[in-house]
């Protein structure tokens, strides 16, 4: 009787040991995460916050028309020409790294940096031009249209930072600060709660900078700071320490 009491004396000390470890371990497992996340706290306030809130900028539900499209290096244009008898050689140039593009024996035209009304132009002058110098007879006046075949290949923005694809986007118009972080995505260790956003601008003028609330575009649905996004625009997403293993197990990582 005395054996067998003391066996089941022996085992409940046993199992309270065993409950007693794991209950120690969790226990300190999560003092551990506890001590992760108040560092991480600590390491986002360290964080600097840049820019302003502007409420006059375009942004989401109050979007603009970008400003006409200038061609840049390496659109590929679509010209035609009447009358007919001028027989273009080149109809779809590129424009190449210089800025030009070649129209055969029409020669070349410099069209960097002119929307396509200026390029029409600009043709209609050199086939001109052409057509006096070797004295032919048109039945019509010369016209000339152009258009792009690849959309806005030249224009774009940029998102630099902590996240997934860091680099050059294209923009067709409609994207948002919204669009651009989802579309470079975020890291483990983002911090969009302090991202902003840059806009290009020339020497000496002041500088844009544009403060964003990734919360409240995320979770609110505020369109306050969700700007839309302008040709040449950074984005810049800070970065975090990246999460340990105790962390990326405790968040599910």
């Amino acid at each position: 009787m005395m054996d067998r009491t003391f066996t089941t004396i022996s085992a409940a000390a046993r199992g309270f040991r065993s409950s007693f470890a794991v209950w120690l371990t969790a226990g300190c497992l999560a003092m551990i995460a506890g001590c992760a996340n108040m560092r991480e706290a600590r390491e986002a306030d360290r964080i600097p916050q840049f820019g302003v809130v502007d409420p006059n900028q375009p942004r989401e539900l109050e979007m603009v028309s970008l400003p006409p499209y200038t061609v840049e290096p390496p659109d590929e244009l679509e010209i035609s020409a009447r009358p007919a008898s001028l027989e273009l050689p080149i109809t779809t140039p590129t424009v190449q790294q210089d800025g030009v593009i070649d129209l055969g024996f029409f020669g070349e035209v410099y069209v960097a940096g002119l929307t396509l009304p200026q390029i029409e132009r600009k043709i209609e002058i050199t086939l001109h031009r052409h057509v006096q110098e070797r004295k032919l007879k048109l039945d019509q006046p010369i016209q000339v249209s152009v258009r792009l075949v690849n959309g806005s290949a030249s224009n774009s923005y940029y998102v630099l930072g902590t996240v997934t694809t860091q680099g050059k986007f294209p923009i067709t118009g409609n994207e948002t600060v919204l669009d651009a972080i989802l579309t470079a995505g975020l890291r483990s260790n983002s911090y969009p709660e302090k991202a902003y956003l840059v806009r290009p601008h020339p020497p000496g003028e002041p500088e844009e900078i544009l403060q964003i609330d990734w919360i409240g575009i995320k979770e609110r649905g505020d369109a306050l700071t969700n700007y839309q996004i302008m040709p040449g625009d950074r984005i810049i997403i800070p970065g975090k320490r990246a999460p340990g293993l105790l962390r990326s197990l405790f968040s599910g990582g």
